[in-house]
């Protein structure tokens, strides 16, 4: 990215805990899919970005990201600011709701959009009954996008 003022050099570069921050307290995520023909979708969700640095959401069974992430499980996860973007490059996995994953995926999901614990086990409930996803990243990118900051601090992360 030379031609925006990214350094080849790694002094100025965003930690990979700055990314994780944003990850892990952002509420409406953006899951970018691609159909077998090559067709792109992108749908706001809400998910958990989980300490072993892989992302979990839950969705309709008849969804059309389901679909395409059946025929390509390659996908991308966006945070929704514009101006301290992540964006993660992942492949994404469905995982049935016996598999014992699934269990902190549900409770950290419920914790993070249900302050009153008498709506957390219907919560979970739905989150288990869905098409539960998750996403194990291979790239991600994070750039501020202010003009004294974006070219010294665009970063990119390899998994």
């Amino acid at each position: 990215m030379g031609d925006y003022g990214v350094p080849d050099e790694v002094d100025g570069a965003l930690a990979w805990s700055w990314a994780q921050e944003r990850l892990v307290r952002n509420k409406n995520y953006w899951v970018v899919t691609v159909s077998a023909g090559g067709r792109p979708a992108a749908m706001p969700v809400w998910g958990v970005w989980l300490p072993d640095d892989t992302f979990w959401f839950s969705c309709s069974p008849t969804a059309r990201k389901v679909r395409n992430l059946a025929a390509n499980p390659r996908c991308a996860v966006m945070i929704d600011d514009t101006v301290e973007c992540v964006s993660v490059e992942g492949v994404a996995r469905r995982v049935e709701p016996d598999d014992d994953a699934v269990e902190l995926a549900a409770a950290s999901w419920v914790a993070k959009y249900w302050d009153d614990p008498s709506q957390h086990e219907e919560s979970a409930a739905f989150f288990r009954r869905n098409a539960i996803f998750q996403v194990t990243p291979t790239t991600a990118y994070g750039i501020i996008e202010r003009e004294d900051e974006f070219g010294p601090s665009a970063t990119r992360w390899a998994f």
